[in-house]
């Protein structure tokens, strides 16, 4: 279980990362892209991955994760179920999450 506090302070954990808003929601972003936001209405998080990466972590562990419905959870946004998410899991998808966000330059100094 982590608290809504927990994932933003997790985010805020990334190098470079920095929290920010757009459409009255919290976002947090690497180099102005973002890579996770908070959804504090349905208790959990939104993560920004890959279609692979949203499989692979539905699979490995699919009670943390869903995709959000519609085009954005086709795209990849993964809704991170906070009442039963595992820190340890949460901090490998949102590291991907990031990654995919964050230039080059800067995703080289987090290795996966």
């Amino acid at each position: 279980m982590m608290t809504l506090e927990e994932f933003a302070k997790m985010a805020l954990s990334f190098p470079e990362s920095i929290q920010a808003s757009h459409f009255n929601t919290t976002d947090f972003r690497v180099n102005g892209r973002i890579f996770a936001t908070l959804r504090p209405e349905k208790q959990c998080g939104v993560l920004l991955l890959t279609r692979g990466d949203q499989a692979l972590v539905r699979e490995t562990s699919g009670e943390m994760f869903e995709p959000v419905p519609g085009s954005w959870g086709e795209k990849g946004s993964t809704f991170v179920i906070l009442d039963h998410a595992d820190p340890e899991m949460v901090r490998h998808a949102m590291a991907m999450a990031w990654k995919k966000a964050a230039p080059k330059s800067i995703s080289a100094r987090l290795a996966l």
